[in-house]
């Protein structure tokens, strides 16, 4: 792969979308250093699961590369933080965001650079990062204010204070991934829902459309087992677009056997219909 890449990098300098994720890892820094030498006009960039690069490629990226919109280096676990927080000088029209697994790059260091510098950012994936913690995700939530997808699931020390940072700062977020956060308490889940209200008056105040009324429409909370049910009730019913029902699952709360009696609107919904037919047999 990498002499395809150093070979044809030169030939396709107009390029805005490049996609080389791989099985097996053999992309190295010196055919992303190619890429970057040539391809200034990339906007799309999929390089995942690349293991064997290093930090000389994000350097290369952030020189070379500025328009870059979207970033898929999830499972590149050699990257520092530092290099990130390089990139993020650079590429500050970064909108889609993927960091899964990359365990030492995504630090709270880095995180505070990217919520500077990337205040257009719409969706990032913290997925496994372990070492994130409430000061990296309260940058993101004051810093880019347009954010509607954050994964922050496996992200282990990230508290309640994380989640109303978001709740108060980012009224666009739509998808929230928070699997075995344990540290999460109702208080995230009230604050998100009092956000819902905030959000739906400013919604009338301003007549937008009715995608923006629609508030959170994914949440995954599994192995939060602090939560109790009035909390995720409460945030449930905020959320019309949160659904447990069969078949329409958004609300994910697997392995919180607390939460059983969680029900979206669709089962109050369904009762209503109901219950005038009961009547009616008798």
């Amino acid at each position: 792969m990498n002499n395809m890449v150093l070979s044809l990098a030169p030939k396709f300098t107009k390029l805005r979308v490049l996609i080389l994720r791989q099985d097996k890892p053999q992309l190295d820094d010196n055919a992303v250093e190619t890429i970057a030498q040539n391809c200034h006009d990339l906007e799309d960039l999929d390089l995942s699961k690349s293991f064997k690069l290093g930090d000389r490629s994000l350097y290369a990226l952030a020189r070379g590369c500025p328009d870059l919109i979207k970033l898929n280096i999830s499972g590149c676990s050699a990257f520092s933080d530092a290099a990130l927080e390089y990139l993020s000088g650079y590429c500050r029209k970064l909108k889609i965001l993927n960091l899964c697994g990359c365990v030492k790059a995504a630090s709270d260091k880095a995180l505070k650079a990217i919520g500077y510098n990337c205040r257009q950012l719409q969706s990032i994936n913290l997925g496994w990062c372990e070492g994130v913690g409430d000061t990296g995700v309260m940058s993101l939530a004051y810093g880019c204010p347009d954010l509607r997808a954050l994964d922050l699931c496996g992200c282990v020390l990230i508290t309640d204070e994380s989640v109303i940072a978001l709740a108060n700062n980012c009224l666009h977020l739509r998808s929230l991934g928070l699997y075995y956060c344990q540290n999460i308490t109702d208080r995230a889940m009230y604050a998100l829902a009092h956000s819902r209200v905030k959000n739906k008056r400013e919604v009338w105040e301003s007549v937008k459309s009715r995608y923006e009324e629609e508030g959170l429409i994914n949440l995954n909370i599994s192995q939060c087992t602090a939560l109790t049910p009035p909390a995720v009730q409460a945030l449930c019913d905020s959320c019309p677009a949160l659904h447990t029902c069969p078949g329409r699952h958004s609300l994910i709360i697997s392995g919180c056997l607390n939460l059983t009696s969680v029900h979206c609107a669709c089962a109050f919904q369904a009762h209503r219909a109901v219950a005038p037919l009961s009547h009616r047999a008798h």
